[in-house]
């Protein structure tokens, strides 16, 4: 059964900002009027109360219910803003510039949200990892400057740091969530120093670290807790490859505990780069994608030990719903967009869906539906939101212009319906959706693909064009120093004249098998078996000749060679060396011919019947590619128009 409540989502675009009801009708929520002049960001609180958004001079606090306005703080020029877990607190951050009376830009200030009264600000240049982070239950707060940890209680701000910790070469901190929180702290590699990862209590930051782990090639780290913060994935990356295979660095995966008991590598059996990796919200698995095109995507328990691999296939994300029961792998950035989602339950497939151009994806707070968006500046046409079932239809479509944020309205996972035994059915989609299809352009059905020479369409695809996941040769890595050896020879080799290759390959571009090379005294009469290849080969050169026969003449008795050679010779099939007294005959194998198709034993009747058969399979190739959607051209419509006629006179003649 689908949820019968309404998920509210909120969108920013150039010249617009609204909030949009969710299910049944998708409509612009009641009593919200957008700003007069183009907002810079939008925020939810944690639990879904309160909804914020930054104007060029004023920031406005609302209750995202009713779309009430609380307050208004005229606090200009902020760039990013943020609520506390349980929004208690609202963060803004501006661009720090320099004071004419030289006193430091305090630019990342923090207010009280439900009286507006600012209550500490600090000076904070890099917007990256910009706010402080907080416990679930806003007891503490935790924020990195120059290499120190530094610790404050939000309820008494007033009275500064109550706690710090010194890490030399310090560069990024993580608080964990749960009831006992840990900080995890990573230091980067240095001249020569590996990096490490350190884990403490957070009320015991002056003993020793709970747990620690180093390694090298870590430049930087991703980190990731899960629910309830016992344990963290860390995710560490090197700038460059040193072994040329990436573009983008080294990546490694790290399992740590933070009481200490366990802590491991994640070995990957795939060669590539890590592309995504997450926790499951019972906080007991984790998956990752990795490895080269198409990527494999396995799912791990807590001891890295694999529960389900999903295959090899174009993917680069991987997330769960909010319950956990579904799974969604997919394919997004310069990928096709194509979106698998799997029963975690039952690890089968629920459907497929195609949302090429996506640069957002997010699962709503019930799990039940999923959001994909098109937003600037990574694709500035077809910007707008879709949001889709979970079990594959599309329920709702709303295009724009310019869109840069999209995001669903939290809501606690208690108040919420759990998932039966069953998936929930999809409900009617909205009318925007038969609206967007009556505008919409045909997409074609043909599937792209690699570039195809003419005179390989309309056969089965070599192995080597295809895949891995399609059946194609798993890759090899070339090391970035040349590309992948071939199994023949562009040029002839260099030999001096006379000289055989040893195993009997002339390096003349074509296929030659081992030991055809042979030599030939000449004058003497050439093997068993080459007798009539020689007379067809005179032939063909004679009528090559045709024009010059004076010429071919006059080199024909000076070389002293016997004809017979000579007319190999010209033909091009081989190239005798003279060197003193000995010729060097180099052979090319040639391809047999296939029994009754050679033209000249083929009587008038049996030819015209061979070359109706071809046309028959040329049309019998464009119907195939009719089906498939492609376009034709007006003289292979006609070339269908003349079928009934080519199986008519082809009865005739098998008559």
């Amino acid at each position: 059964m689908a949820s019968q409540y309404t998920q509210q989502y909120a969108f920013r675009a150039q010249k617009s900002l609204g909030l949009v009801n969710g299910s049944p009708n998708y409509e612009p929520l009641e009593g919200f009027a957008g700003p007069e002049v183009p907002a810079r960001t939008f925020h939810y609180s944690a639990d879904g109360r309160l909804f914020a958004y930054a104007l060029p001079n004023v920031v406005r606090i609302f209750q995202a219910q009713g779309a009430q306005l609380l307050l208004e703080l005229p606090i200009p020029n902020v760039i990013e803003l943020r609520f506390s877990p349980r929004g208690t607190y609202l963060s803004t951050w501006e661009r720090s510039v320099k004071l004419e009376d030289g006193v430091q830009h305090k630019n990342l200030r923090i207010f009280s949200a439900s009286t507006g009264e600012e209550l500490v600000a600090f000076s904070q240049k890099s917007q990256e990892g910009w706010d402080v982070q907080y416990t679930i239950s806003e007891s503490h707060a935790v924020r990195l400057v120059s290499g120190e940890i530094q610790v404050y209680r939000p309820a008494e701000w007033s009275k500064g740091i109550v706690d710090k910790l010194k890490v030399e070469g310090a560069v990024m901190v993580s608080l964990s969530p749960g009831l006992n929180p840990s900080v995890a702290i990573f230091v980067a590699e240095k001249k020569g120093a590996p990096a490490s990862i350190k884990i403490y209590g957070l009320l015991s930051l002056a003993g020793v670290p709970t747990c620690q782990k180093s390694f090298y090639k870590a430049d930087r780290a991703q980190i990731k807790w899960n629910t309830i913060g016992t344990q963290v994935l860390v995710m560490t990356q090197t700038e460059v490859d040193n072994t040329n295979k990436s573009y983008y660095g080294e990546t490694g995966l790290y399992l740590l505990s933070a009481a200490g008991n366990f802590d491991c590598r994640v070995t990957l059996d795939k060669e590539g780069p890590i592309h995504d990796f997450t926790w499951a919200p019972n906080s007991k698995e984790f998956g990752v994608v990795y490895g080269y095109m198409p990527a494999k995507t396995v799912i791990f328990d807590q001891r890295v030990r694999a529960l389900h691999d999903f295959g090899a296939h174009p993917h680069n994300t991987i997330s769960f719903n909010p319950q956990g029961r579904l799974v969604l792998v997919a394919g997004f950035g310069n990928l096709a967009g194509k979106i698998d989602i799997f029963d975690r339950r039952t690890l089968r497939q629920v459907c497929t869906i195609d949302a090429p151009n996506t640069s957002f994806c997010e699962w709503s707070p019930d799990g039940r539906t999923l959001l994909t968006a098109t937003l600037s500046p990574r694709l500035r046409v077809d910007n707008g939101v879709k949001i889709w079932h979970c079990t594959g239809p599309l329920l709702h479509v709303q295009p724009g212009e310019e869109w840069y944020q999209v995001a669903w309205r939290p809501t606690p996972i208690d108040a919420l319906p759990q998932f039966g035994q069953n998936l929930p059915s999809a409900p009617a989609p909205a009318a925007s959706v038969r609206d967007h299809a009556s505008i919409a352009k045909p997409t074609p059905t043909k599937p792209a693909g690699a570039y195809r020479p003419p005179g390989a369409r309309g056969l089965a695809t070599p192995s080597i064009y295809k895949r891995e996941d399609e059946g194609g040769a798993a890759r090899v890595p070339t090391n970035g120093t040349s590309t992948p050896p071939r199994p023949y020879s562009r040029s002839p080799a260099h030999l001096p004249p006379g000289a055989a290759p040893a195993n009997g390959n002339y390096g003349n571009g074509n296929f030659s098998h081992h030991g055809q090379g042979r030599r030939q005294v000449p004058g003497a009469p050439p093997p068993n078996g080459e007798s009539a290849g020689l007379e067809s080969e005179k032939k063909s050169g004679a009528r090559k000749r045709k024009g010059k026969k004076d010429g071919a003449q006059g080199v024909e008795e000076g070389s002293g060679v016997d004809s017979r050679l000579h007319s190999r010779q010209v033909s091009g099939t081989s190239t005798p060396i003279v060197q003193q007294d000995s010729v060097v005959d180099i052979t090319t194998p040639t391809s047999p011919v296939t029994p009754g198709l050679d033209s000249s034993t083929l009587d008038p009747t049996a030819k015209k019947i061979r070359n109706l058969n071809k046309k028959l399979k040329a049309i019998e190739e464009l119907k195939e590619k009719a089906k498939r959607g492609e376009r034709l051209e007006a003289t292979q419509l006609r070339k269908m128009e003349g079928e009934a006629e080519i199986r008519a006179e082809l009865a005739i003649l098998e008559s």
